[in-house]
């Protein structure tokens, strides 16, 4: 067995888990990254795009973001499609000049891990067998075998990093946590299609054929989902019938509809919402999709792991530069303010949005009137823009 010491040892090299790395890299904190997938897998796993106001800040602030202001797209707006109706919400106009960008998470990771090897960083892709020990002692640990070999990655403090189906929170005994969930009886059915984005803004359709959303990846990229069944199979998808589909929700809405193109990838999303309560247990704490998923409609998942870091990194570095875990007792209260507001919000644009396969007229008449009230009132489209491009993002010092 290799023995390897290390301040924080992280468990994932998703978005979580090399932000928190750059970021404890910066405050002279050590740390070791171990990942089940390989590094192909990592930089090609097509994933949220959407990114809010202080998750960008926050990449320029730590020098992540080169490539991000040459490529990303600033979106100073986005676009209701339902009743015949185009309605443009003014995001940067009606939240203090506030903006959201949209660059592929994927794409973020290319960023992350190129900067980790650059600095030399220890990240290690294609561990198998992981596990995390030692939960409630000083010196926790991370085992796991990689290139043959076994190591045991001795640390102060392990970051579970690894998404819903990692091994960190099944490692927490159940009676000392607690889950709230809650499914949503449908799913995306998502597709990337070569086709140059036919507008310049997300589209999001409420249609009574179910909803939709245009987005984009990229200038020759566009990213759609549709509402589809739980569990939907996706052999019964041909590309015709999701083009007829898109073409059908998308109608009407004052003339615009999406470009067509070859469909590259398809995937059939669940819905749902999930939050682990607390966020930490002894030395281990956890982040992102490890503690909390929330349904995609409010492009709230990759932002709220970014934010659920720079909260862990700062209260490390304040352990490490004060030799006190005040902060650190705070990390689950503070990130869980936050993620339960964001499940607030994905769950109203989710059910605004989404036809339910029994719905009654009254209840479809009543959401049209809530879809209508936007474009009637500031203080309606004021509170959407205001989650949409993400509360303020606060790190203590």
């Amino acid at each position: 067995m290799t023995r390897i010491e290390t301040q924080v040892a992280i468990v994932g090299a998703g978005p979580a888990g090399l932000m928190l790395a750059h970021l404890l890299h910066r405050s002279g904190i050590h740390s070791v990254i171990v990942e089940l997938r390989s590094r192909e897998h990592c930089e090609n796993r097509i994933r949220a795009g959407v990114l809010e106001q202080g998750t960008v800040d926050l990449l320029r602030h730590t020098g992540l973001a080169a490539r991000l202001d040459r490529e990303g797209m600033v979106h100073h707006g986005i676009r209701l499609a339902f009743d015949g109706r185009l309605f443009r919400i003014p995001l940067s106009s009606l939240a203090q000049g506030r903006a959201i960008t949209v660059y592929g998470q994927h794409e973020l990771v290319k960023d992350m891990i190129a900067c980790r090897l650059a600095m030399a960083g220890d990240l290690c892709f294609e561990c198998t067998g992981v596990m995390v020990r030692n939960l409630q002692s000083p010196h926790p640990s991370v085992h796991c075998d990689h290139q043959g070999k076994t190591l045991e990655i001795a640390a102060d403090f392990i970051a579970g990093c690894d998404g819903f189906h990692g091994v960190c929170r099944p490692s927490i005994p159940a009676q000392a946590i607690r889950t709230f969930e809650r499914s949503f009886p449908f799913a995306w059915l998502g597709v990337l299609a070569q086709a140059a984005p036919s507008s310049d803004e997300l589209v999001y359709a409420s249609h009574e054929r179910g909803f939709a959303l245009f987005s984009m990846r990229s200038p020759g990229i566009t990213r759609l989902y549709l509402q589809c069944r739980s569990g939907e199979d996706l052999a019964e998808w041909s590309d015709d019938r999701i083009w007829s589909e898109l073409l059908a929700r998308f109608e009407n809405a004052d003339g615009w509809l999406p470009a067509e193109g070859s469909i590259l990838q398809k995937n059939v999303a669940p819905m749902r919402s999930f939050v682990v309560e607390p966020m930490q247990f002894g030395r281990l704490f956890l982040a992102g999709d490890a503690a909390h998923i929330v349904p995609p409609t409010g492009a709230k998942g990759m932002n709220l792991a970014i934010a659920d870091v720079a909260i862990l990194a700062a209260g490390l570095d304040f352990f490490y530069r004060r030799n006190s875990s005040g902060l650190l007792e705070q990390y689950s209260s503070i990130c869980l303010r936050r993620v339960w507001q964001a499940q607030r919000f994905s769950c109203w644009m989710t059910n605004l949005l989404h036809k339910p396969e029994q719905e009654s007229p009254f209840e479809a008449r009543r959401r049209l009137a809530e879809l209508d009230y936007l474009t009637l009132s500031r203080a309606a489209s004021t509170a959407l823009a205001e989650n949409y491009v993400g509360l303020p993002l606060e790190i203590p010092s």
